[in-house]
């Protein structure tokens, strides 16, 4: 078992920058690939982010590519994701999910997670 817990979200203007931190514990946290996951009201959870369990593969949607990054410290247990120039449309409760981490692998889709945080929300305001 690995639990999820994220930090960080808040209310923030177009334009500014927050850093999300997800911490895990229970299994070795860097046998798993880590990905960000966020869902709107009224909107099916999508993918935003992933990185291999090295670190040295990242993946991100294309709303988001060139504006957030995903960054992990094996050390610490942690994956973060650095989200700059934030837009309303970012708006959304934020989760951090735990999958199977081998080779290179950056999973995109949702059933490839087995573990997930409790989500954090993150607020844009125009």
């Amino acid at each position: 078992q690995v639990q999820l817990v994220e930090s960080g979200g808040g209310l923030v203007q177009a334009g500014d920058s927050l850093r999300l931190s997800c911490v895990a514990s229970g299994r070795t946290f860097s046998s798993y690939a880590m990905g960000w996951f966020r869902q709107a009201p009224g909107k099916e959870r999508e993918f935003v982010a992933a990185i291999s369990w090295s670190g040295r593969s990242t993946n991100y949607a294309d709303s988001v590519k060139g504006r957030f990054a995903i960054s992990r410290d094996n050390a610490k247990d942690t994956v973060r994701l650095q989200m700059n120039s934030l837009k309303p449309e970012d708006t959304a409760v934020y989760y951090c999910a735990a999958g199977p981490g081998y080779g290179l692998r950056t999973p995109r889709r949702l059933d490839e997670y087995n573990y997930w945080g409790q989500g954090t929300q993150v607020t844009v305001s125009s």
